[in-house]
C-alpha cells in the first residue's frame, strides 16, 4: 500500500485520507487541506482526495475551484458515479447546465440504482428547460426512495413548471409533512401559492423558511416575488436589502432587484442592475429577459429584442416569457406582421403558452371556428393545474375572441369569470378611495392657486394627458406625438412616484402653501423633470399620457406651471366597458368589478368636475374621444394649437407613427380613425346591469339571451 511522505512516520494513503474526513467533519478545515494534499503529493489525482477538496472548495463558496477539482477527480479510472454526480451539481449551480447533464448522465450509466445521480439530472435537466425528462428522472428517484423529502420538493419544482400546480402543491406539501423544517420546500411552495393568487398565505410561508433558514436566497427572491406580485414594491425591495446583506453579488439577486426597480421606474438604476447580472452570469437566460425588459422599458427596442433572443435560446426555464416577450415588444414597435411571426414561434415551441395565445389575440380579429379559441378553451378547462395568471389570461382572451364572433353570452361568462379571479387577487377599498377623491378636491381651492400662481417649475416641455383609462388618451397622445417637436414617452409612473415620496398629499397641501414661498412646490417640478427630460430626446413637449395623474391633475399647475393637462374624455358606459373586457399589465384595481367600476367613474367625474372649475384655461382642455372620431383634422389642429407649436399635417396620419406603444391600445393606434366603438356599450347592455346601475344610467331595454 502507498504511504505518505511526511515529518513522521508514514501513513497509508487510506489513513491519510481517513484524518482528512475527520478533520473535515470536525470543522478542521486547514487540516483536511493539509492531509489531502500530502495524498496528492504521493499520489498525484487521487481521486478521492480530488473529491474532499472539491466538497471543501463548494462549501466555502468557491465554484470555480471545486468543479476543477471534481473534473480533475473524475477523470481517474475508478472513480466512483457520485462524483460525477457532485460534479454535475457543481455545474448546475454555476450555470454550465450541458457540462452538468452529461456529468449527471454518466452517474447514472454507472450505477443506474444511484439516486442522487437520478436526482442531479432531474434538476439539471429542469433547469434546461427539458421538463418532461426531468419528470422521468424525478419519478425514479421517488420510485427508488419515496420518503426523500428533498425529491418531493425537487419533481414539485417540474411539475410547477410544466403546469401541473395541483401535483406541484400536492408534493410540496408531501416534502414537508416528511419534513417541517424544509427552508427550501417552504420557500418553494411560497411561489407556487403566489402564482396562483394566495399572497398572504404565500408571504407567511416565505417568511418561514427565512425564520428556518436565514441565508437561504431562494426564499428572500420568492417573498420579493410575492411583495412585488401584490404591488408592495418598497416590501420587495426590503426583502433584496436583506438578501444584499449576505449575497450582495448573486445574479438571481440582482436580478430581482432590476425588475423590482423596473416596476417603481427607476430605470436607469435597474438598467445597471440587470447588466451586472448578465456580466456575473452570461449564459443566465433570466438575466437576459430581465435586461429586455429593462431596455424595453427604456425605448432602447432594438437591443431588448437581440436580450429577448439571446434569453429565449439559452437554456433555461424563461425561453416561453422570452418568445412571448420579444413577439409583445415587436407590436408595440408597430411591426405586426413580425410580431405575429414572432408569436408563431413562440407556440411552435411552447403549444400550450396561454400567454402566447392572449398576447396575439388583440393583434387579430378571431372567426368562427378559429383554433385559438380551442386551444384556449383547452387551456381553461385544465383548471387549477393551470396557474391563476393563466387561467385569468384565457378567460380575457376567450372574451374577446367570443366578442369578435358575436357571442356576447360566451363572451361575458368568460369576461365575468376572468374579472371575478383577478379583483380575488388583491384587496382594495372603494369606498376608500372615493372618499379620498373628495379630500383631493378639497384641498386644492382657488385661493390656493392664487397664492401659488408661478411659484413651481416653470419649464413647458411636459404635457400631461389624463382621463379615465380606455377613454381615447393613446388615441390622443398618437395624434400629438406625431409632430416633430413632441416625444410621446407613454405612461409613466414619475408624478405618482414624486407626489408619493414626498408624503404630504393631499392633506398637508395647504399647511406646505404657506412655507417658503412655494420653494417645496418647485422642488416637486425639479424631480419630475428629472425623471423625464432624459426621455424627451431633444424635442419641445414630451407627453405623459398616464391616465391616472388625473387624480393629482391639480397638482401639476403649482408644481411646473408651464405644463400643459389635456382632459381626455368618452362616453362614460363605452368607457368602463372597454376597462371590463380589458386585463391591464398596470394597477387598476377599480376596474375588475362592475358596481366598483361605475362607481368609480362618478367618482372621477366629480373630480374632474372640480379641476374644470379651478385649473387655468389657458392650461387645461378636454377633448372628447367622439368629436376627434367625428372630425380628426378639427380636433388635432386645435390640440396643436393648445400646444403652443405650428400645425403639422403628420398629425393627421398618426397611424403611420412607428414609435414604441405600450398602452391596451397598441393595436387601435395603428389604424386609422374607426367610429366602429361609439356607442359599442348598447349591444351589450343585457349584461352590464351593475355597471348600468352603478352609473346611474337606464339600460335601453335589451335582455341577456
Amino acid at each position: 500500500m502507498s504511504s505518505v511522505p511526511g515529518p513522521s512516520d508514514a501513513m497509508s494513503i487510506q489513513e491519510a485520507l481517513g484524518r482528512a474526513h475527520a478533520h473535515w467533519n470536525a470543522g478542521q478545515a486547514d487540516q483536511a487541506e493539509q492531509f489531502c494534499q500530502r495524498v496528492l503529493a504521493a499520489w498525484p489525482g487521487q481521486a478521492d482526495a480530488l473529491h474532499l477538496l472539491g466538497l471543501m472548495a463548494h462549501a466555502y463558496g468557491n465554484l470555480d475551484l471545486a468543479i476543477a477539482h471534481l473534473h480533475e477527480a473524475c477523470r481517474a479510472p475508478r472513480a466512483p458515479a457520485v462524483y460525477s454526480s457532485n460534479l454535475a451539481e457543481m455545474y448546475r449551480q454555476k450555470g454550465l447546465l450541458a457540462e452538468g447533464e452529461e456529468a449527471a448522465r454518466r452517474a447514472v450509466a454507472m450505477d443506474p440504482a444511484l439516486v442522487s445521480g437520478w436526482n442531479n439530472l432531474g434538476i439539471v435537466l429542469q433547469e434546461a428547460g427539458k421538463f418532461a425528462e426531468s419528470l422521468d428522472c424525478l419519478e425514479r428517484v421517488i420510485a427508488l426512495q419515496p420518503d426523500w423529502a428533498d425529491a418531493h420538493n425537487n419533481l414539485a419544482n417540474t411539475s410547477r413548471r410544466l403546469g401541473r400546480m395541483d401535483r406541484a402543491e400536492q408534493h410540496y406539501r408531501q416534502a414537508l409533512a416528511l419534513n417541517p423544517a424544509y427552508a427550501e420546500a417552504h420557500s418553494n411552495l411560497a411561489f407556487l401559492l403566489s402564482t396562483q393568487g394566495h399572497y398572504d398565505e404565500a408571504a407567511a410561508v416565505a417568511q418561514r423558511a427565512i425564520e428556518l433558514s436565514p441565508r437561504l436566497v431562494d426564499a428572500y427572491l420568492n417573498l420579493a416575488e410575492v411583495e412585488s406580485s401584490r404591488h408592495r414594491h418598497d416590501a420587495a425591495l426590503r426583502a433584496l436589502d436583506m438578501l444584499a446583506a449576505f449575497a450582495p453579488q448573486h445574479p438571481a439577486a440582482l436580478v430581482a432587484r432590476a425588475k423590482a426597480l423596473r416596476q417603481v421606474e427607476r430605470l436607469d438604476e435597474a438598467l445597471a442592475f440587470a447588466r451586472q447580472a448578465v456580466t456575473l452570469a452570461p449564459t443566465s437566460a433570466e438575466a437576459h429577459n430581465t435586461l429586455a425588459t429593462v431596455l424595453q422599458s427604456l425605448g432602447q427596442t432594438d437591443e431588448a429584442l437581440a436580450q429577448f433572443e439571446q434569453a429565449a435560446l439559452l437554456p433555461g426555464a424563461v425561453a416561453e416569457e422570452a418568445l412571448v416577450g420579444r413577439a409583445t415588444l415587436l407590436m408595440e414597435a408597430g411591426r405586426r406582421d413580425q410580431a405575429l411571426a414572432a408569436f408563431d414561434r413562440a407556440l411552435g415551441v411552447f403549444p400550450g403558452s396561454v400567454q402566447a395565445l392572449a398576447g396575439r389575440a388583440d393583434a387579430r380579429t378571431f372567426r368562427v371556428g378559429d383554433p385559438d379559441i380551442a386551444a384556449l378553451e383547452a387551456c381553461r378547462a385544465e383548471g387549477e393545474r393551470r396557474s391563476l395568471t393563466d387561467r385569468i389570461s384565457a378567460h380575457f382572451a376567450l372574451g374577446k375572441a367570443y366578442l369578435d364572433i358575436q357571442d356576447p353570452e360566451r363572451a361575458f361568462h368568460h369576461l365575468d369569470t376572468g374579472n371575478r379571479q383577478k379583483r380575488s387577487t388583491f384587496s382594495h377599498d372603494a369606498a376608500a378611495t372615493g372618499q379620498w377623491m373628495e379630500r383631493v378636491a378639497k384641498a386644492f381651492t382657488p385661493e390656493l392657486y392664487a397664492r401659488l400662481q408661478g411659484m413651481g417649475e416653470p419649464s413647458a416641455l411636459p404635457v400631461f394627458i389624463v382621463g379615465m383609462p380606455r377613454s381615447g388618451t393613446t388615441l390622443i397622445e398618437q395624434i400629438v406625438s406625431s409632430h416633430p417637436q413632441v416625444t410621446g414617452a407613454g405612461e409613466l409612473s414619475a408624478l405618482r412616484l414624486v407626489v408619493e415620496g414626498s408624503g404630504f398629499f393631499p392633506d398637508r397641501v395647504k399647511a406646505l402653501a404657506g412655507e417658503g414661498d412655494g420653494q417645496f412646490f418647485r422642488q416637486l417640478g425639479e424631480a419630475y423633470l428629472s425623471r423625464v427630460t432624459p426621455l424627451a430626446q431633444g424635442r419641445g413637449r414630451l407627453v405623459d399620457k398616464m391616465p391616472g395623474n388625473f387624480l393629482h391633475a391639480g397638482l401639476i399647475p403649482l408644481i411646473l406651471p408651464g405644463a400643459r393637462i389635456i382632459h381626455a374624455r368618452r362616453d362614460p358606459v363605452d368607457t368602463c366597458l372597454s376597462c371590463y373586457t380589458k386585463l391591464f399589465s398596470g394597477e387598476q384595481p377599480f376596474a375588475y368589478n362592475q358596481t366598483e367600476l361605475g362607481r368609480f367613474y362618478r367618482h372621477y367625474e366629480r373630480l374632474m368636475t372640480h379641476w374644470r372649475e379651478v385649473l387655468p384655461s389657458d392650461r387645461f382642455i378636454e377633448v372628447d374621444y367622439e368629436a376627434v372620431v367625428e372630425d380628426l383634422e378639427g380636433e388635432a389642429r386645435r390640440l396643436v394649437d393648445f400646444l403652443g407649436l405650428p400645425w403639422d399635417d403628420a398629425c393627421l396620419n398618426f397611424h403611420d407613427n412607428r414609435r414604441v406603444v405600450r398602452t391596451a391600445s397598441v393595436n387601435q393606434v395603428r389604424q386609422p380613425i374607426y367610429t366602429t366603438s361609439k356607442g359599442r356599450w348598447r349591444t351589450y347592455a343585457g349584461y352590464l346591469g351593475p355597471l348600468l346601475d352603478a352609473l346611474g344610467i337606464e339600460a335601453p331595454g335589451i335582455e341577456a339571451s
